[in-house]
């Protein structure tokens, strides 16, 4: 039977139970059992936060990662209602991350803080203080090698994966826990239900955890999460930054820098910043594919949430997910945002917490609250602008070919001759500037202008014929859209954000926790070109991300590489464009540029879209009359600030 289908007839069950046990309680009854309150299809909070209880365990992971000759213990700060326990169980919101005593936890760079006995008093963010009222318990877990956990960390590997998965296994009686004291203490208060929620490393373990199969884990809403860390710092070959793994390791980890030297020194070998190759370093941290943790053993519902102009952790983190989530029938949802790296509560926040609250009713509750029957995709399809459909990619999108033509054009029929650039590293203002005057480091075309939308939803794919100079090239594409407009300003200084003095709160507040935060509005700009996705390819990697093949100079290869997938309309009178070229500096941080002189035979070259245009068939001719056109000159676009957290 289907995941889906199981899932459904298993929640129905239950929460018909529910609503007849919970919300068709007597009074009189409810005063000697605590139960959780529902209306309108969600809980309630009727239970209190200043008198929740507070307190930490450290429960014991299968693995040693610092290599100390002890099973690592993983620090988890709880807090549950004071009526949770054997009369009152309790399901668990989770996030796990490496970020609490380093660069902190949202806009605000919240960390915890503790009592004189070490106990929790400050939890990040306001998901302790939304649900605990509502009759949840909420686990911030140090990840293994960070704050207050044994351990050291590895970027994505094994161990920090296998520390929350353990964690999953206390609150289901199969792992071993301490408490302050060093007793071993069981989590009589859990339900055995978890769902883990976090953003981009937060999301990241959520995705890993639940790609273990582990028994327990219901739910997961991993927001702008890696799934493959292969992908995070390279692209078929090509190194988006070098040193990441070891960097990222040695930025969470706050212990004296001795104590996993060596485990670092180790991360600074396996990632080959070399060659940029796919190797076994990398294949233990993808996600996607067995056998390491692997999409095809998540049984956990997955809401995702991401942006489709993040260029920190790219989309393709979340349409290769997605796609395995899909072909797995887990039961999903997704939102996908014009934003850069940031999290939808500082972007859409009534809407998000009010989503998210019938998602966890839902899962972790049971509630029949009607989420599963809302269209499965929420994309922004403008600033501020929100469609809904049933999945994503558009089920009506068709493969709109284009290829481009001697004379500088972008049309539907192949052309002829050819076109040379050289290999060089160049920012995406210059490259997209002038798109009908020759440069020698791109070949520009573009499309006449169109006759009506055309919406790209899902992933292109670029496909060249050419030739080069020297044993090795770097090929990049840009789809770009040419054409004023107001948009989502991603690449600004708040990746399409900006934050307010002004604070609103969601959930209860103690003197130590409060519940309020900044306000944030949408960064738009008013611009006449716009970058709307990219794609590079390391041409001695063409047949494969795991072996460089030099070219033989002087041969012709036909090469194909997606580019990262967007869901992004180019209105009616704008024109598209593609720039062919070597290396793009402002994402490209680390790659080297060959100096190659790369030829493309046109005839055998083409971008292929999945496109929605205007409901009709791609195959109608979308352009108009074509007039003198020059394009945008001397454009300075920002670069999109690297925000780890």
């Amino acid at each position: 039977m289907p995941i889906s289908s199981r899932r459904g007839i298993l929640a129905s069950a239950i929460a018909v139970a529910a609503a007849l046990a919970v919300a068709g309680a007597p009074a009189a009854q409810a005063a000697h059992r605590p139960a959780i309150e529902v209306s309108g299809g969600v809980t309630q909070p009727v239970f209190s936060y200043a008198d929740a209880i507070r307190e930490y365990v450290r429960v014991e992971s299968s693995v040693d990662a610092d290599n100390d000759g002890k099973k690592d213990l993983i620090r988890v700060d709880i807090i549950r209602p004071k009526e949770s326990g054997t009369g009152f169980k309790v399901p668990v919101i989770m996030d796990e991350s490496p970020y609490y005593d380093n660069l902190g936890r949202g806009n605000e760079s919240e960390r915890k803080t503790y009592d004189a006995a070490g106990n929790p008093v400050k939890f990040p963010l306001f998901y302790d203080n939304y649900f605990v009222p509502r009759g949840y318990a909420v686990l911030d877990v140090d990840m293994d090698g960070t704050t207050k956990s044994d351990g050291c960390p590895t970027s994505g590997g094994r161990s920090d994966v296998l520390g929350g998965k353990a964690v999953v296994d206390w609150l289901n009686g199969r792992a071993t826990a301490y408490d302050a004291a060093g007793k071993k203490v069981k989590a009589t208060w859990s339900n055995g239900r978890t769902g883990m929620i976090g953003k981009s490393y937060d999301g990241t373990l959520a995705n890993g955890v639940a790609a273990t199969g582990v028994e327990g884990l219901d739910t997961i809403v991993p927001i702008s999460a890696i799934s493959s860390w292969y992908d995070y710092s390279r692209m078929n070959g090509t190194v988006w930054w070098k040193g990441e793994e070891d960097g990222l390791a040695d930025t969470v980890d706050t212990d004296p820098p001795a104590k996993c030297a060596a485990v670092n020194a180790a991360l600074g070998v396996g990632q080959d910043d070399v060659t940029g190759n796919y190797n076994s370093f990398w294949d233990s941290r993808n996600y996607r594919s067995a056998p390491a943790p692997s999409v095809s053993r998540v049984h956990a519902s997955v809401f995702a949430v991401h942006g489709t102009n993040d260029l920190n952790v790219k989309p393709n983190q979340f349409s290769s997910w997605w796609a395995g989530l899909s072909a797995r029938g887990v039961p999903r949802k997704v939102w996908l945002s014009q934003y850069g790296h940031v999290d939808p509560f500082d972007f859409r926040r009534d809407a998000w917490v009010s989503t998210l609250h019938q998602w966890f009713d839902y899962w972790l509750w049971h509630v029949p609250n009607g989420v599963m029957k809302q269209p499965r995709a929420s994309i922004e399809t403008a600033p501020d602008v929100w469609s809904s459909q049933s999945d994503w990619p558009a089920p009506s999108a068709r493969p709109l070919a284009l290829s481009p033509q001697a004379d500088g054009s972008l049309g539907i029929a192949r052309s002829s001759g050819s076109a040379s650039f050289t290999d060089a590293r160049v920012d995406e203002g210059t490259l997209v500037s002038d798109p009908t005057v020759p440069q020698p480091y791109r070949l520009a075309y573009t499309t006449p202008p169109l006759k009506q939308n055309v919406r790209l939803s899902g992933t292109p794919t670029v496909s060249l014929r050419l030739k080069s100079d020297r044993p090795a090239a770097d090929l990049g594409a840009l789809l770009v859209d040419y054409g004023t407009d107001t948009r989502v300003n991603y690449e600004g200084s708040g990746s399409g954000v900006r934050t307010l003095t002004t604070e609103d709160c969601h959930g209860s507040s103690t003197a130590t926790d409060d519940a309020c935060y900044r306000q944030v509005v949408t960064d738009t700009v008013t611009s006449d070109v716009n970058v709307v996705t990219r794609g590079f390819l390391d041409a001695q990697n063409r047949t494969s991300p795991s072996h460089s093949s030099p070219l033989v100079p002087g041969r012709t290869y036909s090469v194909k590489w997606q580019t990262l997938p967007q869901d992004y309309s180019f209105k009616a009178g704008h024109r598209l464009g593609l720039i062919l070229f070597g290396v793009d500096s402002d994402v490209q941080y680390e790659e080297d540029a060959t100096g190659a002189g790369v030829t493309v035979d046109l005839a055998g070259s083409a971008v292929t879209l999945p496109a929605v245009v205007s409901g009709v068939s791609p195959t109608a001719k979308p352009f108009s009359a074509d007039q003198p056109w020059r394009g945008p000159a001397n454009v300075v676009l920002p670069r999109q600030p690297l925000l780890f957290k």
